[in-house]
């Protein structure tokens, strides 16, 4: 990261908004950390296991940086977002599923898609900030660069998951257990 003082351009509002949204988003780096953690502790045996091991760790990784950036940037982290953001993870658990002590097989694809739109998020927040590196001499173009790339990436591992866990669910039963196993 570049020195920590601020851009001439500062002013009051500016700031304000940075801090918002990046506080936004490093809640939902939050509960997407603590919900690729869980992943892979559910499903560390299974043909996924290897992928979401990988995925789980590139998660946490980012969150790291992101937190390097708010510090790098003089934005407070807003600590009530991010226990909120834990807990509302934490809480997501006790969706309905049809089934009362155990998950289903539906499960995987709703967590792998709820996934899928946090690191989409990401990908916009690392091209939000890529624009803004023209103007904010506190922001690395090349890391940006980096961070977009690895979450683009992982967009593509998350939807090759995706696939062979719809094909998994959905093509590898009769229809009829297919359809119970969906509700």
């Amino acid at each position: 990261m570049k020195p920590t003082g601020h851009g001439s351009g500062d002013g009051p509002g500016r700031q304000k908004i940075l801090d918002i949204y990046l506080n936004d988003h490093l809640a939902g780096a939050t509960a997407g950390t603590a919900l690729a953690r869980r992943m892979v502790d559910e499903h560390r045996d299974s043909a996924y296991g290897s992928e979401l091991k990988t995925l789980a760790a590139e998660i946490s990784h980012d969150r790291h940086y992101l937190l390097r950036l708010l510090d790098d940037l003089d934005v407070a982290v807003s600590h009530y977002k991010v226990y909120g953001a834990w807990l509302g993870e934490k809480a997501s658990r006790a969706k309905p599923n049809g089934r009362l002590l155990r998950r289903s097989g539906l499960t995987l694809l709703v967590e792998l898609e709820t996934m899928r739109v946090g690191v989409q998020g990401k990908v916009l927040l690392w091209r939000a900030l890529l624009s803004a590196s023209e103007d904010e001499p506190r922001l690395e173009h090349d890391w940006l660069e980096q961070l977009l790339e690895r979450a683009e990436q992982q967009l593509r591992m998350l939807d090759s998951l995706h696939a062979r866990a719809t094909t998994a669910l959905l093509s590898a039963a009769p229809p009829q257990q297919t359809a119970d196993a969906a509700r």
